[in-house]
């Protein structure tokens, strides 16, 4: 049985999702999801790396996996104590494709010279003699650029996909050379010009979270705020508490 404190209010946290505020960053990002009939059966998993070259002492990894990990408890699923008790393996890969060019409209600033010219000034001088006089000088002022609007033209830009993939395999030996069955997998990413794949590490954990056990039938396109409580709720990881009560619930698979 799933223990209850891990349970989190996902739906809540999707809806208040839609009341954020302010001017932060929007991402759009591409998920695409498939699953077995009654998937969400298997509760309790292990992670592992889908890249060998990525052990448990690699940073970001380690980093990814803990936001994975916090993105799976927003689906009642729980981290097994050890393998052998888990009902199902869920393998991690992410990172960034090649970088490659594409032609698209972007907005190029117009900037216009305003200002500038001669205008003259009346001052006051004193003589040699100390006698007091006005005279009138001409003062330059010079132009400055002041944006007056954007020009909509085609360019080329260099673009790098980074992406997050969860897969989730039965936890059974291979039978008669067959290897166990796949669960359910979510395939997660982002294309843009940044490179900082860290950043959107979270973005992309938080939009797995609705589809993880779920069929999406086709590539869905979600727009995610880097300030919503879903990236929040990923950020912040799984309380000490919480971790402690579920190893402390959890026993070995019947």
């Amino acid at each position: 049985m799933t223990p209850l404190v891990i349970r989190r209010a996902w739906p809540l946290l999707s809806a208040l999702a839609l009341f954020g505020a302010g001017c932060a960053t929007s991402y759009d990002v591409r998920v695409d999801s498939i699953a077995k009939p009654k998937a969400t059966a298997a509760q309790s998993y292990k992670i592992k790396s889908k890249d060998p070259r990525r052990g448990e002492e690699n940073l970001r990894y380690n980093e990814a996996k803990e936001l994975v990990k916090t993105a799976l408890s927003g689906k009642g699923l729980y981290e097994a104590p050890n393998e052998e008790t888990a009902d199902m393996i869920v393998e991690l890969d992410f990172g960034i494709d090649s970088p490659r060019s594409k032609i698209e409209q972007v907005s190029v600033p117009v900037y216009a010279q305003v200002g500038g010219g001669v205008r003259y000034d009346t001052i006051s001088v004193v003589d040699a003699k100390g006698n007091p006089s006005t005279r009138t000088v001409a003062v330059y002022d010079p132009p400055r650029s002041e944006l007056v609007g954007y020009d909509e033209r085609l360019g080329q830009v260099t673009v790098y996909e980074k992406y997050l993939r969860l897969s989730a395999r039965e936890n059974k030996a291979a039978s008669e050379g067959r290897p166990p069955s796949e669960l359910w997998s979510v395939d997660v990413s982002a294309e843009d010009e940044s490179k900082d794949l860290r950043r959107y590490l979270p973005v992309m954990a938080s939009a797995s979270i609705d589809y993880i056990g779920k069929d999406s039938k086709n590539q869905q396109v979600v727009k995610v705020r880097e300030d919503s409580p879903g990236v929040d709720f990923v950020k912040r990881g799984m309380p000490e508490t919480t971790k402690i009560a579920v190893s402390s619930t959890v026993g070995p698979k019947s």
